[in-house]
């Protein structure tokens, strides 16, 4: 499900209703946490979190127009999504997230390879994910990025 919009405040204003509450304090938690140097956008439809090309110039790999992704979110039919692509690439802080989650909530982790899933709005732990947001520079995402795709 793809929610339209060409700004994050328009696409925030697209989701339903019930998601609005969450989906702003999802924003604004991100935003007070995110290092400097990442830039907000929409990317791939869902609001996006990315080093600009004035920073990474390569861009991202697998179309190097668009600047290299880093976190996004979107409100999906039956789950708000939340992508870190550092806990894909990074075991150590997957392993700190998942050991700090399990810590905060009651609810099972429902996790794909970068993708955390809440069924209800009300089960997202932002301060946790606040944290997660503030562990990456850009610098070390850059790093982390070109030593995996290297990798491949």
């Amino acid at each position: 499900m793809q929610t339209p919009g060409t700004t994050p405040d328009e696409w925030i204003n697209n989701v339903p209703e019930e998601r609005k509450e969450a989906l702003n304090k999802l924003r604004k938690t991100i935003l007070d946490n995110l290092p400097e140097g990442f830039r907000e956008c929409i990317n791939y439809g869902m609001i996006g979190y990315v080093v600009p090309h004035s920073l990474y110039p390569p861009g991202y790999h697998c179309d190097p127009k668009l600047p290299l992704p880093f976190l996004s979110f979107a409100s999906q039919k039956n789950f708000i999504a939340f992508y870190h692509m550092g806990l894909y690439a990074n075991p150590e802080l997957l392993n700190w997230f998942v050991s700090e989650y399990q810590q905060v909530s009651k609810t099972k982790l429902d996790m794909g390879k970068s993708c955390v899933r809440f069924k209800k709005p009300d089960q997202i732990p932002f301060d946790l994910i606040g944290k997660l947001v503030s562990k990456v520079k850009p610098e070390e995402w850059i790093a982390l990025y070109e030593k995996n795709l290297k990798l491949k």
